[in-house]
């Protein structure tokens, strides 16, 4: 499920903006002017409800500003589409990459909107064509309008799910090329990228949605390090155990990892940026 909730809370993300970007990203905002560190992702990137998500664990131990441009929700459109990102990614000392789902960008079956890229906006003719009998209308999410799709035919979704997967990749390559400098590839799940969603076999599956082991493979020769963290056993039997969040938030912070998560985290990509920087 997706969640989308940024109203007021007990945590103040301090959102700041950098340049000319349109996004707005978790502060406090980072000095770009000496030598620093960019972390690009989605909503685990971001830390919602996570007072110290990794990238802040990561700068109280380099000791350099760690730039979180991590957006809730993001595809890797949010950030493709922004110079500024890429320009900042180009010129920072290492660029982590969060792997993001596949689900969240633009293809040739749908368009998502350019900054909130979980929100779909329209259908192409082809994904029409194919789904003659589904009212697109009554989607206002990807993943809803997805596993509606999945629900209807699942033989016609794998022709949805390889055109996802192969714009990733595409998507992907391209990102790493514009980045010039030191990258690192993050996995940062509660699962292996091998492993199945879970029990149900109507389910499309959990976070980074539709990427596959091979997928990683593929993109990790574009990229400096790859760094897999599977959330542990103990880290998840946490629940939101450190997160904080208001009552009505409950559900969505219970969906996500939690500090200890984060801590395993920022730990993995120490042990590897501490080599490469």
């Amino acid at each position: 499920m997706t969640y989308d909730v940024l109203g007021p809370g007990p945590l103040d993300y301090l959102p700041c903006r950098y340049g000319t970007s349109k996004l707005m990203f978790r502060g406090p905002r980072r000095d770009l002017t000496r030598p620093y560190l960019a972390f690009i992702g989605a909503t685990e990137t971001y830390g919602k409800y996570i007072e110290t998500p990794f990238p802040a664990l990561v700068e109280q131990e380099v000791g350099k500003p760690c730039a979180n441009f991590g957006q809730i929700n993001a595809g890797i459109d949010a950030f493709s589409s922004d110079p500024f990102v890429i320009g900042a990614a180009s010129a920072a000392q290492v660029t982590v990459v969060q792997v993001m789902g596949a689900q969240n960008m633009t293809n040739r079956f749908y368009a998502v909107h350019p900054r909130r890229n979980d929100r779909f906006v329209t259908t192409s003719t082809l994904l029409r064509a194919i789904y003659r009998e589904v009212d697109f209308s009554e989607f206002h999410f990807n993943k809803h309008m997805l596993q509606r799709l999945m629900e209807v035919s699942p033989d016609r979704f794998r022709t949805v799910l390889q055109e996802l997967q192969d714009a990733w990749v595409a998507r992907m390559r391209l990102m790493f090329k514009r980045i010039n400098g030191k990258s690192v590839l993050l996995w940062f799940s509660d699962r292996a990228p091998e492993d199945q969603s879970g029990d149900d076999p109507a389910a499309i599956g959990s976070d980074p949605l539709f990427v596959t082991r091979d997928m990683i493979n593929e993109i990790s020769q574009h990229c400096t390090q790859v760094v897999e963290v599977v959330a542990s056993a103990d880290a998840q039997a946490a629940g939101t155990q450190g997160m904080t969040f208001d009552e009505m938030d409950v559900m969505a912070a219970s969906a996500m990892l939690g500090p200890k998560a984060h801590e395993e985290a920022a730990a993995a990509l120490l042990e590897v940026i501490k080599g490469i920087q």
